[in-house]
């Protein structure tokens, strides 16, 4: 089997990882791809949201799969493109996308499936989370504790666009729930927890992620197959009856109060940094599965879970998230790789057959183990032999609590 990759950044270097790994896999190429991806795929100089490239790439590769990582892609309509001429595509059309694209949207459509979200609210007051309503990369939530953060959320939410959502702020630990749908049916994968502030302590702006654990203490394989059947079939029995069935992976950030679960948001892809900690502890066939969802039936799908655990630790430029970092040489990764861990590439670039910075976020670090203290550990004996200049990353990834 011949498989196209959409995207360049470290959840996409994972899922080529994985993929890898598969018996029936014959071709892997990504689109435009990374080095770390050049290392086990081919690479084609074709951007993600390119879809008159990307079907020319499909069709002069002949690819049997088309797995689109990103979100910008996928909102844009990338996979009916590619369906429309018909190659099979593990990602949705621009219309289910909407879940992410659009948050109104989808507070909208959960309240039509009867799931349990943040309330909206009607004016901007203190306590409250402001959220861009468009795409804002993971940087457009603002939890505002009192007018001063309020005023400063109101303020950096315009730069996404003119329309944001006021809702009320939830107390409790917040989980990534991941299920793989086919349209109609979903299968529950193993649920992350990400940190998504910049420093230590959940402190500072929030990022695209620094960093990321599995399993979560709070939620076993039961409780993510319950917070599948309650969350995550009824939006997707809800986008079917709307004649715009979701195909894909379907992410719900959830936070889990005292009250019960409650949807934060809607993602239409993998999460970035939580794939790079969730795939090293599925075990069968990913591509298997993802060829399943992508033809419509995901109903003898069984993707076991190891009993490993994950941690995964962000590098990232010294700037970020306000700015990155082009150019600056980086070493050490086949130290840590020696060491035993996975370095997964998100903003990584070669000059000649030098390895730099080509981003805000430039590596993930993901080390497995017997428990989350033992993963971690590892993880950050290997962060300590990377090196490039500026750069900075938590150290406290998987020992906090944090909502």
């Amino acid at each position: 089997m011949k498989v196209l990759l959409v995207g360049s950044g470290g959840r996409e270097h994972a899922l080529a990882w994985k993929l890898a790994q598969a018996t029936g896999l014959d071709e892997l190429h990504a689109a435009p791809g990374n080095p770390g991806i050049a290392t086990i795929g081919r690479c084609h100089p074709v951007r993600a949201e390119d879809g008159e490239g990307l079907l020319a790439l499909a069709g002069s590769l002949g690819a049997d799969l088309v797995v689109v990582g990103p979100e910008a892609p996928l909102v844009a309509g990338v996979a009916d493109e590619l369906r429309h001429l018909g190659v099979a595509v593990f990602g949705p059309g621009a219309a289910a996308a909407r879940i992410e694209g659009s948050k109104s949207f989808a507070k909208e459509l959960m309240a039509a499936a009867g799931v349990p979200i943040a309330e909206a609210l009607p004016v901007a007051r203190a306590p409250c989370v402001i959220k861009a309503d468009g795409l804002a990369a993971g940087k457009g939530v603002f939890v505002c504790r009192d007018q001063g953060e309020l005023e400063a959320a109101l303020q950096a939410a315009a730069a996404f666009g003119d329309s944001i959502v006021i809702e009320e702020l939830l107390e409790g630990e917040e989980i990534s729930v991941f299920a793989l749908c086919d349209g109609v049916h979903a299968v529950a994968l193993p649920t992350v927890q990400d940190f998504k502030r910049i420093g230590e302590g959940d402190t500072g702006p929030n990022t695209g992620g620094m960093g990321s654990y599995s399993p979560v203490a709070v939620s076993g394989p039961s409780e993510a197959e319950e917070l599948v059947d309650a969350i995550h079939r009824p939006v997707i029995e809800e986008l079917a009856s709307r004649g715009t069935p979701f195909v894909g992976v379907l992410f719900a950030g959830v936070m889990l109060t005292a009250d019960g679960p409650r949807v934060l948001e809607f993602n239409c892809r993998f999460g970035d940094p939580e794939t790079q900690s969730l795939l090293p502890r599925l075990e069968g066939d990913l591509l298997g599965a993802l060829v399943a969802a992508a033809h419509g039936n995901v109903s003898g799908v069984a993707l076991e879970t190891s009993d490993a655990a994950a941690v995964t630790v962000v590098l990232a430029a010294g700037g970020y998230p306000a700015s990155g970092d082009v150019g600056s040489p980086i070493e050490g990764i086949a130290d840590a790789e020696a060491a035993g861990a996975l370095v997964f590439h998100a903003g990584t670039a070669l000059q000649g057959d030098r390895l730099v910075t080509s981003g805000g976020r430039i590596l993930n670090v993901t080390a497995t183990g017997p428990n989350v203290a033992a993963a971690r550990d590892q993880a950050y004996e290997a962060c300590e032999l990377i090196s490039f200049p500026g750069m900075r990353y938590r150290r406290d990834i998987a020992t906090v609590t944090h909502v």
